[in-house]
């Protein structure tokens, strides 16, 4: 067998990896072009791209418009048909007006995660762009299937399954997280896998299954095949690379990072999330920090009482400011060099064809 590409929006992609969509401008048009160079599936983060425009306190949303109309057209100057990708969070105010906006960019998909999109296909009637949700678990998935359906008559894209080990948000409780009461990310692609069939069998299609949270490398991505993933998405990893939109200072403190550096931290959006631990991390094992900056970012955010502002560390730390929120996966650790994409994305191919051929399985 050969390892399979993806397909999507009709548009083959060489390598079955998405680059996973990561804010406050992390992940904008110099990764993704660099992504697309690659042949992998490039996505940018929505969130609070505008963050370093002047006017952005006052008008979040036009900013954010205009900012990431223009990365997505400088990414299409230089990258007509690569698969390009927007991630908009669906915990965001205004989510109705962002998803109505993308759907009219030159974009190949919008995929929604950080709660339950049952409406983003209402949001895509006449548009060429695909619907694509991030679950971390069967169930979620197989509410939304069913909610897409029944509403809609519609089917995502890809749907991507999110483990423990992810970095960002999670999409798991504190509790469950402190228990260990959560499943792996094999065990939810293989779950998964299963509540798809029903959907593929009645449009005649497949969705494809990505698994993500905690892919790390080639040997990750060929136990993702094995456990039936059509391929994986790869964040915490591009992070390191040259062409990451993210300042040096950012890069760095992921490249520092060691195993117990890695930690689990409170946000506003009433998620648990994972970072790298700094004076932000350290300050909130004392309590809340003051909060003095709002945009109205998050539905679920009470403004009151909150841990701190996750949009000014998120658009802080990218800026450069070590002391801010660094989002990063599990194994931040492993990563201890800066990186072109291009030799990233070869190494994880070569040794995930490598460890999928010591199995007998694809080569």
């Amino acid at each position: 067998m050969i390892l399979q590409p993806l397909v999507i929006n009709n548009k083959v992609v060489k390598f079955p990896i998405i680059q996973g969509g990561m804010g406050i401008r992390i992940s904008l048009s110099k990764l993704a072009n660099a992504c697309m160079n690659s042949g992998i599936v490039a996505t940018i983060s929505a969130a609070q791209v505008g963050f370093l425009k002047k006017n952005f306190r006052n008008d979040p949303l036009g900013e954010n418009k205009i900012e990431l109309k223009k990365e997505i057209d400088k990414i299409r100057a230089v990258n007509k048909n690569g698969v390009l990708g927007v991630n908009l969070m669906y915990a965001i105010n205004d989510y109705d007006k962002y998803a109505t906006f993308l759907a009219t960019q030159d974009i190949d998909f919008i995929v929604s995660g950080a709660g339950l999109p049952v409406d983003l296909p209402g949001y895509l009637v006449g548009s060429n762009v695909k619907g694509a949700f991030i679950i971390s678990s069967a169930r979620a998935a197989k509410l939304l299937l069913k909610s897409w359906d029944r509403s809609y008559q519609y089917m995502p894209a890809f749907i991507v399954c999110e483990g423990p080990l992810a970095g960002g948000h999670l999409g798991f409780s504190k509790e469950d997280m402190e228990s260990g009461n959560v499943d792996s990310l094999e065990i939810i692609v293989e779950e998964t896998k299963k509540v798809v069939k029903e959907y593929e069998d009645k449009y005649n299609i497949e969705i494809p299954i990505i698994a993500g949270g905690g892919v790390h490398d080639g040997v990750d991505m060929a136990r993702m095949i094995q456990v039936g993933a059509s391929g994986v998405q790869i964040s915490t990893r591009f992070i390191a690379t040259h062409e990451c939109d993210a300042s040096d200072a950012y890069k760095q403190m992921i490249i520092d990072a060691k195993e117990d550096d890695i930690v689990r931290v409170a946000s506003p959006a009433g998620l648990p999330g994972r970072a790298v631990r700094n004076f932000l991390t350290r300050s909130l094992e004392k309590g809340n920090m003051k909060v003095s900056y709002c945009v109205n970012c998050l539905k679920s955010c009470k403004k009151i009482g909150i841990p701190y502002c996750i949009t000014e560390q998120l658009g802080n730390s990218s800026s450069g400011d070590k002391n801010g929120l660094i989002f990063t996966g599990a194994k931040a650790y492993l990563i201890n060099k800066i990186d072109y994409v291009e030799n990233v994305v070869q190494e994880i191919i070569r040794d995930c064809k490598k460890e999928l051929s010591a199995v007998g399985g694809i080569k």
